[in-house]
Formats: structure tokens, sequence, C-alpha cells
């Protein structure tokens, strides 16, 4: 079990990475040289064996030693050394160890041409699962497109620029207005504060030791830090970014969340198998701390308020307590290994908890708290924030240096590459849906991811009138933002803007079929088709006097 001052990962090893520019040149020059079949060698490429004279390679991963040595192997095998290539057409993958490392025992080596050494050996399980770049590139086309800096597709893109936090960034929060992050830094006892405006950290909050975990009050007022090495939640007024109260919780505390009402905040105490509940209206603490067991690690409340659940890090499982009288369920769900973060969808049907130690994330049905799904993510993911509108899910992955994105309508993995900082660590995600924020704690930065929408288009024009004014806006939606057209003819004296707005003066009657599109090159144009109604304008009352009529019978 870990100890308060524990390093808030988990795993505390650290493997360095190879440069993108080191494991082009490699690729490109495995590209360039024909592996072809040495005679004195029986576990070299083979064309009967493979059923392709020269397979193709491509580059799958950069984790493992800093240097690149003229030595190059093959493996099949997980190990201390990195994932420099694999053949998408057969069951052998190329990764490059140190001069000063030895390959693993039984893998046996054969002369590639007289310049560098091929270490071969058959991989014993099924591929894993490669990017979709790597299943169907070669290492020439893959190296070059590594050169150019060009990742997988991805709805998303990531800013080149992070911004600087303090020393080792590990939670995060924003504000209900979108208009700040809060940042908790571990190696600091300091939390940043980010104006989501321009990205810069407009202040600096000194708080307890080894802050780990931050939530925003529903109202946006305060901000509930958790502690880990002082046992304690610091509570930061965000008017003034001043701290107004420190308050003494469970030993070890990690995860914090709040009720929907604001009233109470729930915290995991990770040292002592329990959970601390904070009154919010004077910060006073319920004198009996709810035993849930185990490891208490993350913490997430139910939209409905009506359930806090939490998991066991070291029992891989998640309690659950019903926040009416703080019990809790006999039977915990069983989930996968070192569960580490929870959260809701948006309706509460489901709840996401990442298992950091099974790379996976399982899918719990909240009306009878069964899993029904897990599904495959990056290495050691450890948080995971949900959209506003509960579409997509996003994974801190530590190992990676990257955040997968999760469809949730049919929990399949969309993106699993979106390069971040290194060690990612926190994610949230702005209440407009629109940007991502994650903390990176080797480099001591924030990654801002934009999110990038589908489009939408709705709104049926109305009726106009022949040589009068008309306007009609459609409610257009997506990032970036999309543009309109209209395919069919206008009805004469009325324009189309790209942002959707339908205008003039129409000069002609009758209906005009015209279909409308929305498009951003993000996932499927969103189309309307429509019948444009133009009316003759109504003729005008016939007034006036009665003339010689008005004497009639006078």
């Amino acid at each position: 079990m870990a100890t308060r001052n524990e390093s808030p990962f988990r795993s505390t090893e650290r493997i360095p990475k190879l440069s993108i520019a080191g494991i082009a040149i490699l690729v490109r020059e495995i590209a360039q040289r024909s592996l072809t079949r040495p005679a004195s060698t029986e576990n070299a490429w083979s064309p009967t064996k493979f059923g392709v004279p020269r397979p193709l390679m491509c580059v799958v991963a950069a984790s493992g030693h800093t240097c690149l040595s003229s030595t190059v192997a093959q493996s099949g095998q997980q190990s201390n050394w990195v994932f420099v290539a694999c053949c998408p057409l057969c069951s052998f993958v190329v990764v490059a160890f140190c001069g000063h490392c030895a390959p693993p025992t039984g893998v046996r080596t054969a002369p590639f041409e007289g310049h560098t050494t091929i270490t071969t050996i058959e991989r014993p399980h099924a591929p894993k699962r490669w990017t979709r770049t790597a299943a169907v590139l070669g290492a020439g086309a893959l190296a070059a497109a590594m050169t150019l800096g060009i990742g997988n597709a991805s709805a998303d893109t990531v800013d080149p620029t992070p911004i600087p936090a303090g020393a080792d960034p590990t939670g995060v929060a924003i504000t209900p207005d979108g208009a700040r992050a809060y940042v908790t830094n571990w190696g600091a006892g300091a939390v940043s504060v980010i104006n989501t405006t321009d990205n810069t950290v407009t202040a600096t909050v000194g708080v307890g030791s080894l802050p780990q975990e931050v939530a925003i009050a529903p109202n946006g007022a305060r901000a509930y830090v958790t502690n880990r090495g002082s046992s304690s939640v610091s509570v930061i007024d965000t008017g003034d970014n001043t701290v107004t109260a420190t308050i003494g919780v469970g030993d070890g505390p990690v995860g914090v969340a709040f009720t929907p009402d604001g009233g109470r905040a729930y915290v995991a105490n990770w040292n002592t198998g329990t959970v601390s509940v904070i009154n919010t209206s004077d910060n006073t603490v319920d004198p009996a701390p709810i035993a849930v067991g185990g490891s208490p690690w993350a913490v997430a409340i139910s939209p409905d308020g009506a359930r806090a659940y939490v998991s066991d890090r070291n029992g891989n499982t998640v309690s659950v307590i019903n926040t009416s009288n703080n019990t809790v369920n006999p039977a915990p769900i069983t989930v996968g290994q070192g569960p580490s973060s929870i959260a809701f969808t948006p309706d509460g049907t489901r709840a996401y908890v990442v298992n950091q130690e099974s790379n996976s994330v399982s899918v719990i049905d909240t009306s009878d708290n069964t899993v029904t799904a897990t599904i495959p993510v990056g290495q050691l993911p450890y948080q995971i924030a949900i959209t506003p509108d509960g579409t997509r899910a996003y994974v801190a992955n530590q190992t990676d240096d990257t955040v997968s994105v999760i469809n949730t309508s049919d929990n399949t993995v969309t993106a699993i590459d979106l390069p971040v900082g290194g060690r990612p660590f926190g994610v949230a995600i702005t209440p407009d849906g629109l940007r991502a924020y994650v903390t990176n704690s080797d480099n001591a930065t924030v990654s801002v991811i934009t999110i990038e929408i589908a489009p939408t288009l709705t709104g049926v024009p109305s009726a106009g009138v022949l040589g009068q004014p008309y306007i009609h806006a459609f409610i257009v939606t997506g990032q970036p933002a999309p543009t309109v057209t209209a395919v069919g003819a206008l009805p004469a004296g009325l324009t189309l803007t790209e942002s959707g707005v339908l205008s003039g003066t129409p000069t002609e009657a009758g209906t005009f079929a015209v279909t409308f599109t929305a498009s951003n090159g993000i996932g499927t144009p969103a189309t309307l088709d429509a019948i444009l109604t133009v009316t003759a304008a109504p003729e005008p009352p016939v007034t006036g006097s009665l003339g010689s009529l008005g004497n009639f019978g006078s």
C-alpha cells in the first residue's frame, strides 16, 4: 500500500524516450534495405513463412532508451526496450535497444547486410492493436509523416504551446462559467489559476503538502483541494484566490467531489480506507467517516446527488455510497486493476472507471451497477473526463504521453494518440465542451485540446412575401465553425451567408426546393431539406368615399 508521501502516479518508474527524429532515421534506413533471409539464419524474414517478400514496416510507439545505436531488434515480447516498428502483415515487430543492453534470453540475432544486427523472435500472442496510421503505411511513408510531425487522423487538435504551471501538476478543475482552470501542483504545494480566455496563469495559491485533486463548488465560489501530505483540504475563495479554511480529514486524501447542490464534499482517504464528508456551509466534517475499506482513491457523485462512487485502488472495485444516509452498498462493483478515476455521463446512466494497471476503462450501468463494457485505452491511463453533452470521454495516458478519446455511443476509441506533454495526469473539460485541459506532470505544463465537433443544422425557414424584407437564421453548431451552403435555386433576391443567415428581399414568387448543408471537415456534414415559399403581396384593401352615391336618398 502506498503511503501519503508516495508519488501520485502509482507506478513510479518512467521509461525515457527515443527522439522522433531518431526513430524516423532508423525507420527510413530499414525501409531502404531489404530484410532478406541470410542463408545461415533460421529465424530471419522469410517469404514462405510470412507470405510477403519484403514486409512493410511501420512506426507504432516511442518509449525506451534515449540513445540510438546501430542495433535493431525484432521482438513480440513486452519488455523494457522500446517498440520502434512493426510488420502489420505478420507476427513480428521491430524494437531498438542500446549497445549496452543485452537482448532478452532466447532472442536470436542475424546479420543485416553487414550494417545492423537484427534480432528476431516470433510473437507468442495475438498482435497488439496498433494505430490506424501504423496499420496502413509503410516505413518510408510513416517516417516521412513523423518527420513532418503528422499524427493519426483525429477530430481534435492540441495547442502547440502548453501553459506553464508549477512543479508536478496533477489535478485540474474548471469553474462553472469556464473562465478559470485550477491546477494542483503536487511538487510545489500550490495551485495555479489559469485564465482560460488567454491561457495565462493569473495567480498561484499556496496550499498544503502534496496537493493532488481539486474540485470546484457548483456555484463556482470555492475550490476544494486535497492535500495528501497534510491530511487536509484547503478551501480557496475563487473571488480573490485566497485560502479561507484548512479542513482536517482522513490520512492521505486523494479524490474530492461535490454534491450537485454544493452542500457537501466527499473526500476519499487513501491510507485509512474511509470517506470524509464535509458540510460546506461551515466546513465541518461529519464526526464518523464512511468506512468503505481498502484503498479509496477516486470519488464521483451521480448527477442526481443520490450516490457517491468510490474506487478501491488496491481492491479493484468501486463502492457505492447512498448519500441520503451515507451507507455503503454491501456488494462493491468489480472493475479492472488499479481504478484511479471515475466520471458519470450527464444523464447519470453510466459511470466510466479508469483502470490504470489494466490499461482500460470499465463502463458501469448505474441502474443495476453491472459492468457492461471494458474499453482498451493507452498505457497507464489515469484520469477521465466526459464532455457536457455526454458524447465523448477523454482519458489521460501517462506512459504514452497521449489522450484517448472514447465515443460513448458505442464505447469505441476514436482517437488514441492525441499528443500532449510528459506523463499526462489530470483532464478537465470546459462547460461549453469546446476545450480539454490536461496536466503534464513531467513538463510542469498544461496542454489545451481544442475539441472539434461535427456540425448540426436546424431551423426550417418560414415563408416570405414578394417585395418584403426577409431574414432567417439557421441554428448552426460545430467546431470549427461550419460553413453553410445551398444546393438548389434560392428565390431571386435572397442570399445565404456562410454562417447560415438567409436574407434579402424576394423578387419572385413561387416554391423553391433547396438543400442546405453545414460542413466543417469533422464527421458527416449536416443537411436540411427545405421548401422555400414566397407568396405574392396581398392586394391592398379598397378604401375611399362613396362619391356622388354619398348623397343618395337625400
